[in-house]
């Protein structure tokens, strides 16, 4: 019998698999305590739950799926996890240090099949979904690795940008973000939950309607279908004019402030016209709007793309303030290890095949 990770079931999930087995209700809320407040590593450490429940859990779960490859951690305080998966496939997470708190970038998929042409993630196309349960197992990881620590400390923030597009593994997604949010668990605010897409309009319709307070980030990157669509090939299927309407629906739905993420590319994306059409683009929603210029990593050695210049940036950046758009450029975290999503996963695959 093929077993799975406990940390794929959201407490209701729980509560209903431990009755239909002939356990009592109140089991479900004892081993969720054991598993996300005192966060046990091993089912028979939870010594106020019965045998006959522990003996069963073991027959049917598991504690531990992912395995650390790698730990890279960089002078900002940065920490970059590579997790070998029980198929061998590799996944990264990444711990960053903030003055508001630490937050944690979890990985949805194996490999990313949206395409966008500057992303490391890209490099290796998707072989499959991750489930629920290996999703919140990065988030457990990483609060064990702070355990071990001694400090206190714990995951306060997370965002779901790691290798994959969240909404192409939606149910699995909306799972984790349950479970972490659990106030009987992890605790996660859902304002401090921040989930990204590429843009699969279709999935925005859907994520607007669970009314759940997690806030939306879309990965715009350009101001027009010309430009968008030669650098992400999901701007094919869902261009802005199916795009832009998704978000409006949202934005009305949910009454919540969206980020647009804007990569800036090195004579590409950078100048002064594309700065005013995103103004323009954005105009109608600049009160809920709010733009994340993030510097280029580049991928690897010769890379078709390169960072934009620290004064193209900052143009970039005035131009939209003098417009009325709310922007920001981004804190780098991790430049001295391998920073870009995805590349270190990449690397550690190719010297696997060297």
């Amino acid at each position: 019998m093929s077993k799975t990770s406990i940390y794929g079931l959201t407490l209701d999930q729980l509560t209903s698999w431990l009755v239909e087995h002939g356990q009592k209700k109140f089991r479900a809320q004892q081993v969720w305590d054991w598993l996300y407040v005192k966060r046990v590593t091993e089912f028979s450490e939870m010594i106020n739950v019965n045998k006959d429940c522990i003996q069963l859990l073991e027959e049917h779960f598991v504690l531990h799926t992912l395995k650390q490859e790698v730990k890279q951690s960089s002078a900002d305080g940065t920490v970059k996890f590579l997790f070998n998966l029980t198929d061998g496939n590799l996944i990264e997470t990444v711990l960053m240090r903030h003055k508001y708190g630490l937050s944690v970038c979890v990985t949805t998929q194996v490999g990313c099949n949206i395409g966008c042409t500057f992303c490391a993630s890209g490099l290796l196309k998707k072989s499959r979904d991750l489930s629920g349960g290996e999703i919140v197992e990065q988030i457990m990881n990483v609060q064990h690795h702070l355990d071990e620590a001694g400090q206190g400390e714990r995951v306060s923030h997370v965002v779901v940008m790691g290798i994959g597009e969240p909404f192409d593994n939606f149910e699995n997604m909306v799972d984790f973000l349950h479970i972490i949010n659990s106030q009987k668990g992890l605790g996660i605010g859902a304002r401090h939950i921040t989930v990204s897409t590429s843009g699969l309009a279709n999935k925005i319709y859907e994520f607007a309607d669970l009314n759940i307070q997690v806030n939306l980030a879309i990965s715009l990157h350009a101001p027009n279908n010309e430009l968008r669509t030669r650098i992400m090939k999901i701007n094919r299927a869902y261009p802005l004019e199916k795009l832009m309407p998704a978000i409006d629906y949202y934005l009305e739905k949910t009454n919540r402030r969206i980020t647009f993420e804007y990569i800036l590319l090195k004579d590409v994306n950078d100048h002064k016209e594309e700065a005013l059409q995103l103004a323009s683009l954005l105009g109608d929603k600049r009160h809920l709007a709010y733009v994340n210029l993030i510097p280029y990593n580049p991928v690897y050695e010769h890379d078709q793309y390169q960072r934009s210049d620290k004064e193209a940036i900052l143009a970039f950046y005035d131009t939209l303030k003098k417009k009325g758009i709310n922007c920001v450029v981004r804190q780098e975290h991790g430049t001295d290890i391998d920073a870009a999503c995805g590349q270190l996963r990449s690397k550690q695959i190719k010297k696997t095949k060297a």
